[in-house]
């Protein structure tokens, strides 16, 4: 079992690490990327580029919940209608009950996660869909962490938590 208290702890000292990482001040002396990560930064209008490989690349996840820092936690019926996936090349496309959405994505530093703008489509899906409060929380992604095998997406507007799932392999006929 998820200690969700333990989670969002994690999250939270994640989140002000990765806040004040970007704040401290590179030495002019130092290289700026090291053998690690020595691919380049992503420059203006590439924001689906990594400026480093990121463990997110290539996965596929299924939501489990959004729970909201109002004690409010949503719940899909069925989990195979809200998937996230992140390809190698910036690409995130989702599934959001009878909608799709697609946009890019960039992590440059382990922990920070940046969504693009997404596309999506606008059909009405069925009363108690969580369509559109599920695409609305990429917008304001900032960080992540895989605990247990699950993804924990953090939000800076309203302090969401996702919680994702690893999606199950496809079925090959």
């Amino acid at each position: 079992m998820i200690n969700i208290r333990s989670v969002i702890t994690a999250i939270v000292f994640l989140f002000l690490a990765v806040t004040l990482a970007g704040c401290s001040r590179q030495d002019a002396g130092q290289p700026a990327a090291t053998a690690a990560n020595a691919a380049p930064a992503p420059g203006p209008g590439k924001q689906g580029d990594n400026s480093m490989a990121s463990e997110l690349a290539g996965t596929a996840w299924r939501l489990v919940k959004i729970m909201g820092m109002d004690d409010s936690t949503r719940t899909p019926a069925d989990r195979s209608l809200y998937t996230l996936e992140f390809s190698a090349d910036g690409h995130a496309s989702m599934r959001a009950d009878c909608n799709q959405g697609a946009g890019s994505w960039s992590s440059e530093s382990p922990g920070q996660l940046k969504f693009g703008p997404i596309a999506a489509t606008l059909a009405v899906c069925e009363p108690g869909s969580l369509s559109d409060r599920y695409l609305a929380q990429f917008t304001w992604v900032r960080s992540y962490v895989i605990n247990e095998g699950h993804l924990f997406l953090a939000t800076m507007a309203d302090g969401s938590i996702i919680e994702f799932e690893p999606a199950p392999a496809p079925e090959t006929s």
